[in-house]
């Protein structure tokens, strides 16, 4: 049977994982070397592609949300900074909303009721979709669990963050904060 290259499986989650520990050591040792410099995430600044997927409460499109902020995570049921992000993305989702922020999940588990067994203990009280195929995540360069995107009024990605734990909390509602209040 031959791999799906589109599927997120633990050990590829592990593999990026690694991968990104041992780039991070490398930006340390340089910046501790004075050698550092300015790093960019992948996309940012880019036009951020549409998709037009199933979720809970019919189709989502990201096009039908121009105007809003959109902060777009990917998320699997395996995952478990997934399940921390949640809550905190429930919060977020509360807080802002009259603001203009629109939290929306993208699923990638192949199998959907992995997904619902984890929504059913874990809620999201924002908007869900669904992508068994791994389509979406190719069109964005998720490399690994959970990936999230700040997406501007006008579609263009903002911020990409890839993993979540607590002390991501602060900065990225700081940005929220300041995207938000950057309203043209």
């Amino acid at each position: 049977m031959s791999e799906n290259p589109t599927q997120f499986s633990r050990d590829k989650y592990m593999l990026n994982h690694m991968k990104t520990h041992a780039l991070l050591q490398a930006l340390v040792l340089a910046f501790a070397l004075g050698m550092g410099g300015v790093a960019y995430a992948e996309g940012v600044n880019a036009q951020a592609s549409d998709f037009d997927l199933p979720g809970k409460q019919g189709n989502v499109k990201l096009s039908d949300r121009k105007g809003k902020l959109v902060y777009l995570d990917f998320w699997a049921s395996w995952c478990g900074p997934c399940k921390q992000s949640f809550p905190w993305m429930n919060a977020m989702q509360e807080k802002y909303q009259s603001q203009g922020l629109e939290v929306i999940a993208i699923n990638l588990d192949e199998n959907n009721d992995d997904a619902q067994k984890f929504l059913a203990g874990t809620p999201a009280k924002f908007t869900v979709a669904f992508d068994s195929k791994g389509q979406t995540p190719t069109q964005y360069g998720v490399k690994g669990m959970p990936t999230s995107y700040l997406i501007s009024r006008d579609g263009k990605i903002i911020l990409q963050h890839m993993g979540f734990n607590a002390a991501d909390r602060d900065k990225l509602e700081l940005k929220i904060r300041e995207s938000l209040e950057a309203r043209k």
